[in-house]
């Protein structure tokens, strides 16, 4: 759903190096709607971000090549813990938590863009 979703919305590049900045860049949109959503007390927007959002960092874990070393196992994990953030956030209403995905989402976008030259 998550490169499905996204594609809809935007032209996305052939580049798979253009289409993981672009699923970040998602990411960090859909966040700031799930912000507003919490801070307005709109409660299905406020899942329906949050789905979007898992479903792109489960999209950016299924395009992992773990052959490739051990830096994929360590996004893995980084992700996975990104969307037990992102359920925890979503019930509690933790726009705290929402902050801290955002700035490894940046962090993610940062470090994507130096090694690729982006």
């Amino acid at each position: 759903m998550g490169i499905e979703a996204y594609q809809q919305q935007n032209a996305v590049s052939d580049d798979p190096y253009v289409l993981i900045l672009k699923l970040y860049e998602g990411l960090l949109k859909y966040l700031s709607f799930v912000k507003n959503a919490m801070e307005n007390g709109e409660i299905e927007q406020k899942f329906n971000y949050i789905n979007k959002s898992i479903a792109i960092f489960d999209e950016l874990r299924n395009v992992l090549d773990f052959d490739g070393g051990d830096v994929a196992y360590y996004l893995d994990g980084l992700y996975l813990y990104q969307i037990e953030t992102l359920f925890s956030a979503g019930v509690n209403d933790n726009i705290n938590s929402i902050n801290q995905v955002m700035k490894v989402t940046q962090g993610l976008i940062d470090a994507w863009k130096d090694e690729t030259g982006l």
